[in-house]
């Protein structure tokens, strides 16, 4: 009886690890299906990525080129990203010589299907300075950092899932959607309140908000140029210094990309406070864009009443 017993015991447990493994091997059978089931989107870095995801939601996946931490302007691209792009559907850039190896990128990789898509197609750039030129191009490239351009460059990947992928396509515009009346509303809030300030000057570590500002009507001076070239000369840090004391600046505003040092200086110098702006070129904080351009807005308007 003990014998029989023990026979059947193991039987049971056999069959019931055959059943288990059974499962796992559906479970990462129906896991790899899905995922092989997804539009697969590579795009250049962090803001297009957040786009991206906001309108494609769980019918994508996104493969960012540029880690976190890495400035786009420099980015030279390995191998692996040759990889990820002969794998993609679609490939996002921001556009305006933000991404400096585009092109050269682009004739090494082999994929005739793959829908590039330009973000900054129909925005109005905002053309650099010329202190602020460099071989990058003659215009700001910050166009996520802008509601009303951010929402162009929605548009923008929008059309390329539809392209992509048309038996989703009222998904995608449903979401586009939501994500433009959003930033809308954020717009339409804070156009008039920005409109009945008298102070509309802000000082940054880096020239990156240009959209911002033309969206509110506000002026920005900075500590670095558009393209992040580096510390101040002593003239340029005096004339920062007197441009905060002749416009009552209590806020600089500082990046997480940009070395802090001489935004805190200045904020000595001049007894202002340092915040925190976020430029989104890489996750910060655990925030989404439009919690982080709405907590950007909110700063810069407290600062200024």
């Amino acid at each position: 009886m003990n014998k029989k017993y023990s026979i059947m015991c193991i039987i049971l447990f056999a069959l019931l690890c055959f059943v288990g493994c059974s499962n796992n091997n559906k479970n990462v059978m129906s896991e790899k299906q899905e995922k092989d089931s997804k539009l697969k989107v590579a795009v250049s870095f962090n803001p297009l990525r957040e786009f991206t995801e906001y309108i494609g939601k769980d019918k994508v996946q996104v493969e960012v080129i540029v880690p976190d931490g890495t400035e786009p302007h420099d980015f030279e691209p390995k191998g692996k990203d040759l990889i990820v792009l002969n794998n993609a559907k679609v490939f996002v850039y921001n556009g305006l010589g933000m991404e400096s190896w585009i092109d050269k990128t682009l004739e090494n990789v082999d994929n005739k299907d793959l829908i590039v898509v330009d973000a900054s197609k129909g925005c109005s750039p905002i053309k650099a300075t010329e202190e602020e030129k460099n071989e990058q191009g003659g215009y700001d490239p910050h166009i996520w950092l802008g509601l009303s351009t951010a929402i162009v460059e929605g548009a923008n990947i929008k059309d390329a899932l539809v392209k992509a992928d048309p038996a989703n396509k009222q998904f995608y515009e449903k979401n586009y959607n939501d994500f433009k009346n959003k930033l809308e509303v954020l717009l339409k809030d804070y156009k008039g309140k920005f409109a009945a300030l008298n102070n509309k000057s802000f000082v940054t570590g880096h020239a990156a908000f240009a959209y911002f500002c033309r969206d509110f009507g506000l002026k920005q001076n900075s500590v670095e140029g558009v393209f992040g070239e580096g510390e101040p000369t002593p003239k340029k840090m005096k004339d920062l210094v007197d441009y905060c004391k002749s416009n009552n600046v209590k806020t600089i505003f500082v990046e997480q990309m940009v070395s802090p040092k001489v935004s805190e200086t200045l904020a000595k110098e001049v007894n202002a406070k340092v915040k925190t702006i976020y430029t989104i070129e890489a996750k910060e904080d655990n925030k989404n864009y439009i919690k982080s351009m709405e907590e950007n807005i909110k700063g810069v308007y407290e600062s200024l009443k």
